[in-house]
């Protein structure tokens, strides 16, 4: 028996309704209608400094671990220069659809108070998804000489104010700035002294020329190693891993003092809410990985994830704090 044919009212209605529905879906912004199955092409990370760094590397195990997880590619593209504000500006810059993601580092968030002006605003025109890895610095001094502690650093300062030195590099940077940090909150003049490379900053320990230092423990591992230089305390507020018998600045004789750099994945600010959540989960489950934990703490790091919600407070937190640091030091803008 043939089947009665439909209404012809009810044949308009489905073809209107047909096109009302992709009228609306032309209507809506390509990156809404791109969220369905995110990611379905490769994604790129800006790293905004050269390759082979430690932040570089760890970042490279990150994007390897997120490929195997969303079966599309997670490529780092290395673009140094400027600090770090080439290839944070490029992602500002970006379509804010979750394919264009930067590694962004602690070191940011002094920038502010560092430049007159800058293209971005780290609040405004990121959204942060998950920090990836936590590392501080380590303190150290030279092999044989009498400052073996946080307290033989404040005494021999107080003593003869002036006279003591502290070697970083890079001005403005977080092993910079944790010096001046240093100072400020143990109430001791000590004479900064900026080096260009970690290898010429050892060099000048060794030869006498530097007191103390301040640098990551992954770029002190062979002098420390070769037990040339002694570290004498970590800036974070745990131990760090691998130098589980240093002890940190705060139970050192400074409660309250801590430096803890960190690395992360940021997104363009109006990036739908929804990839980022995507993100931040699939970072999160990446970081608790055994290999990825082992590979951190090889290298002196946490491999840490957070909230959205816990990074953007953490961001907002220490471009207070390095404000403050910066403007007692007496650092001038560039």
């Amino acid at each position: 028996m043939t089947a009665p044919l439909a209404p012809l009212h009810t044949d308009r209605r489905n073809l209107l309704l047909g096109g009302l529905a992709g009228a609306l879906a032309a209507l809506l912004p390509a990156a809404a209608r791109a969220q369905a199955g995110y990611p379905s092409r490769p994604v790129r990370i800006i790293v905004p400094y050269g390759a082979g760094g430690i932040a570089d590397v760890t970042m490279r195990m990150v994007a390897q671990k997120l490929s195997d997880k969303f079966g599309q590619q997670f490529i780092i593209d290395n673009r140094p220069g400027a600090a770090g504000v080439i290839g944070i500006n490029s992602v500002v810059a970006s379509t804010p659809d979750g394919y264009t993601l930067a590694m962004i580092g602690g070191g940011l968030t002094a920038a502010k108070s560092l430049f007159k002006s800058l293209p971005y605003d780290l609040e405004r025109d990121l959204v942060p998804i998950s920090t990836t890895a936590a590392y501080g610095l380590v303190i150290a001094t030279k092999a044989g000489s009498p400052l073996k502690s946080v307290a033989d650093i404040i005494a021999a300062a107080k003593a003869s104010p002036g006279k003591l030195n502290f070697g970083s590099i890079n001005p403005g940077s977080n092993q910079h700035l944790g010096g001046e940090l240093f100072k400020s909150m143990a109430g001791i003049t000590v004479t900064a002294i900026p080096f260009k490379t970690t290898p010429q900053l050892v060099t000048a320990m060794l030869q006498g020329d530097v007191d103390v230092l301040f640098e990551y423990q992954a770029a002190l591992q062979g002098p420390l190693e070769e037990r040339q230089i002694v570290a004498v305390a970590t800036t974070a507020t745990q131990r760090a891993p691998s130098l589980p018998n240093v002890p940190t600045v705060a139970e050192s004789g400074l409660p309250g003092y801590e430096v803890t750099s960190w690395n992360g994945l940021a997104a363009p600010a109006a990036t739908p809410p929804d990839i980022v959540a995507t993100l931040n989960k699939a970072v999160v489950e990446v970081l608790a990985l055994p290999d990825i934990q082992s590979a951190a703490t090889k290298y002196g790091m946490r491999a840490e994830g957070c909230s959205v919600e816990d990074f953007k407070a953490r961001i907002a937190r220490e471009v207070a704090k390095w404000a403050k640091v910066v403007e007692a030091a007496g650092i001038e803008k560039k």
